[in-house]
């Protein structure tokens, strides 16, 4: 039912920015033609066409009021603002998206209901869509295809610092379980972390986690790393 409203929505869409007519007439079918240009996306209908594929996760940025003090983690941040008229609620959540094949976005958004804001959050993410580099720079794996990461890697926010190092074919996302589930939606398979700082705040560790994966493709490495690490940018092709 979802997949059908999509469809529909993205049918009965009409374009805003030059970019979206485009994509819109079929004259850009490809995601990599937009990324690798650095244009602004400014439709979320963008990707929702060149990238159909996708799926969305809410993660954890909050904690539910407990019966004795406690509490569990919960998808959302709530805060209230005392003012002349009253107290204002806000509500907000951290949404990653991803086709487990190179592409991932993620991004906070908030306001005064919670559908509103899973729905702020996912359209905000889909915008922040960055393409994956994949490879094999294990030195204990040395198997050239693109299941782990080429190089170790760093992303920093706050006081929260996340490292991202190659790992051999079969060791799996040795990671924090809610920031696990971003890297696996980014579709690297095998990989080593280490997380420093206030890791309790969870949005800086998202976020933080979310730069690391993006300053892989800034790095730029010679062709015969390239191949020596069987390194791939974005989606592998089945």
């Amino acid at each position: 039912m979802a997949m059908k409203n999509t469809q529909e929505l993205l049918e009965n869409w009409i374009p805003k920015t030059e970019l979206g007519k485009k994509v819109k007439n079929k004259e850009i079918t490809n995601i990599d033609d937009i990324l690798n240009n650095g244009q602004t996306i400014l439709e979320p209908e963008i990707i929702d066409t060149l990238l159909p594929d996708l799926t969305s996760e809410l993660l954890e940025v909050g904690q539910s009021k407990g019966k004795f003090g406690g509490g569990k983690g919960s998808i959302w941040r709530q805060t209230q603002k005392t003012t002349s008229e009253g107290s204002r609620t806000k509500f907000a959540t951290f949404a990653i998206v991803g086709n487990k094949n190179g592409y991932i976005g993620a991004s906070l958004g908030s306001a005064k209901e919670t559908v509103p804001a899973r729905e702020k959050a996912i359209r905000k993410a889909k915008l922040n869509i960055i393409k994956i580099k994949r490879g094999c720079g294990s030195w204990a794996c040395n198997c050239h295809t693109p299941h782990s990461i080429p190089f170790k890697t760093e992303g920093k926010e706050g006081s929260v610092k996340v490292e991202l190092m190659p790992a051999p074919k079969g060791t799996g996302i040795k990671a924090e379980k809610k920031i696990s589930k971003m890297i696996s939606l980014s579709g690297i398979k095998d990989v080593h972390t280490k997380t420093y700082g206030k890791t309790a705040t969870k949005l800086n560790l998202f976020r933080a986690c979310f730069y690391a994966l993006k300053n892989i493709s800034k790095v730029k490495v010679k062709d015969d790393y390239t191949k020596e690490t069987g390194s791939v940018e974005g989606k592998i092709e089945q």
